[in-house]
């Protein structure tokens, strides 16, 4: 496994102004992190993915690494288009739930699907698309049909499904996991607090997934998606928990000239 780390722009929500997306990318990139967009901003319709934002995307995550979460409005098929050719020009994996790709929770596909749509133009575009957990068995199948299609394993997710162990979920998924959510919770909600709690996931869990995942040579993309206090803050305790307590490695490191560089919203 080769393990790289972006932060969610979740972390912004409630603190991020329209003027501040440039501010919130040099604040990763000081702290050794590439980013996780997500399709909007908190509160607001407009999704970044559009063409007229293109150049500002570009321009605000040179040097990072990117990865999209897709837009989860029922996006048409020329909608995903438009979010693979964004993905392919800030060579950006695609995390997306099954809804979005037109594939109900729990039915069976029948014959031709939205979703060939959409796997064949990622294919076509040379980006990575990986399907975000759901229930387990309607992952396997998705998997099953389509062979280009990657997972993301969220943690929290697969900690609070009563049905399946979260050890079924990193044993079924593993082989094909190329991007992880790193949240954590208490087993009641998925409230994406951050990696580490006490009385949340147990350590024992944790270390196995590492282990699981160092089994396969795959390139992974570890995300921390975590609900607002403030993001220094937030990025503070899950890096201390993954690196420090947890020993994961590849651990982000500052990057040169950003040693003044801090979170101020706009």
């Amino acid at each position: 496994m080769r393990i790289k780390y972006v932060v969610s722009t979740m972390v912004f929500w409630g603190h991020e102004h329209p003027l501040s997306f440039e501010q919130e990318c040099q604040f990763l990139q000081s702290l050794g992190f590439g980013i996780e967009l997500w399709p909007n901003i908190k509160g607001q319709h407009e999704c970044r993915y559009g063409r007229r934002n293109w150049s500002r995307l570009m321009a605000a995550t040179e040097g990072m690494r990117v990865v999209m979460r897709s837009r989860d409005d029922s996006p048409t098929l020329e909608q995903w288009n438009e979010q693979i050719e964004c993905a392919k020009l800030l060579k950006a994996n695609i995390v997306s739930n099954l809804q979005s790709m037109g594939i109900p929770q729990n039915h069976e596909f029948n014959g031709s699907c939205f979703a060939d749509d959409v796997v064949e133009l990622a294919k076509q575009n040379d980006v990575k698309l990986c399907l975000e957990t759901g229930r387990l068995p309607m992952l396997k199948k998705t998997g099953e049909r389509f062979e280009s299609l990657w997972y993301c394993l969220d943690t929290g997710y697969a900690h609070l499904d009563s049905e399946y162990s979260f050890r079924q979920y990193v044993d079924d998924l593993a082989p094909r996991v190329a991007h992880l959510h790193l949240t954590d919770n208490y087993g009641q909600m998925d409230d994406h607090e951050p990696p580490g709690l006490q009385g949340g996931m147990p350590r024992e869990d944790w270390d196995y997934l590492l282990k699981v995942l160092s089994e396969h040579n795959n390139e992974v993309v570890g995300s921390l998606e975590m609900c607002p206090c403030m993001p220094a803050v937030m990025i503070r305790q899950a890096t201390e928990f993954m690196f420090d307590a947890l020993k994961w490695p590849n651990r982000p490191q500052g990057q040169p000239g950003y040693a003044d560089v801090s979170y101020n919203p706009i």
